[in-house]
């Protein structure tokens, strides 16, 4: 049994370094904040280790987020020595994205598993349509509106994101090439975005999950530290080199590659949701 035990332990540490390794790519090239790959692999992960499907997805949400703060940390850095995040924008849409963050967890702990995983490959679906139709150059307003639909989409951004488990990149890039904003700019102030979601979103889930049953060894309120500490440091470390490889595609290329991404983790969703 203790060999069971450890072959299986050792096994959760090589998918949990693999996750990292490609959840930080991916977040600084895309400015996704890593969420977007940690979610559905630690769904499978942690359904393969029998997890309560009633928790499974919190869980996965929860911990996913909790590792995004140290990889904006890391991608948000690498985008501001290229001069690739707008100031301007980031101060615009920093308290509706942090608010709005914090209500996405209230709902999200009221809601399933199959909830989230629903709203996880919708939203993605329609975003992964937007991002690979050619599109480039075609925007529906010269700049992000202000007054109370400028506060409402961020705010938007924020709930949907932390619902997810993701780090608003996923929503902002696309939403903010829709205002006029160059993809690469895009994706640089959606890296500080992430950090805006995932901090308070995280400290909201361990409180929404703290009283909860059948949750995962190791783990506090929903967010689950075993795979915190394997991801985070892993995700981090990589998280440059996603950047680097952003900055060497142009725009199309980056675009078809964010599309094709989410396409296949909205249907891997989908289908948990509704299989």
């Amino acid at each position: 049994m203790p060999d069971v035990l450890n072959g299986e332990m050792l096994t959760l540490a090589a998918m949990m370094l693999v996750t990292g390794a490609v959840g930080g790519v991916i977040a600084g090239m895309l400015g996704v904040g890593g969420g977007i790959v940690i979610v559905p692999v630690l769904d499978l992960v942690l359904a393969s280790f029998g997890i309560d499907g009633d928790v499974r997805m919190h869980v996965t949400v929860a911990t996913s987020l909790a590792t995004i703060i140290p990889t904006a940390i890391s991608s948000s850095r690498a985008h501001e020595a290229k001069g690739a995040v707008d100031h301007d924008q980031l101060k615009h849409w920093a308290i509706a994205i942090f608010l709005g963050a914090i209500a996405g967890v209230v709902l999200a702990s009221r809601v399933s598993g199959d909830v989230l995983s629903a709203v996880f490959g919708i939203v993605a679906l329609l975003v992964a349509i937007k991002m690979l139709l050619p599109l480039e150059g075609k925007h529906i307003a010269d700049a992000v509106p202000g007054g109370v639909a400028g506060q409402a989409i961020p705010f938007a951004i924020g709930g949907i994101s932390s619902m997810m488990g993701i780090g608003g990149g996923t929503l902002s890039v696309p939403v903010m090439t829709l205002f006029n904003v160059p993809i690469h700019r895009a994706v640089g102030t959606a890296a500080l975005f992430g950090l805006l979601i995932s901090a308070p979103a995280t400290v909201a889930f361990i409180i929404a999950g703290w009283h909860v049953e059948d949750l995962p060894p190791g783990s506090l309120g929903y967010v689950n530290l075993i795979g915190l500490a394997i991801i985070a440091p892993v995700s981090y470390l990589t998280a440059p080199w996603g950047a680097r490889i952003a900055h060497a595609l142009s725009k199309r290329q980056l675009s078809l590659l964010f599309g094709l991404f989410l396409t296949i983790v909205a249907v891997r969703m989908l289908l948990r949701a509704f299989g």
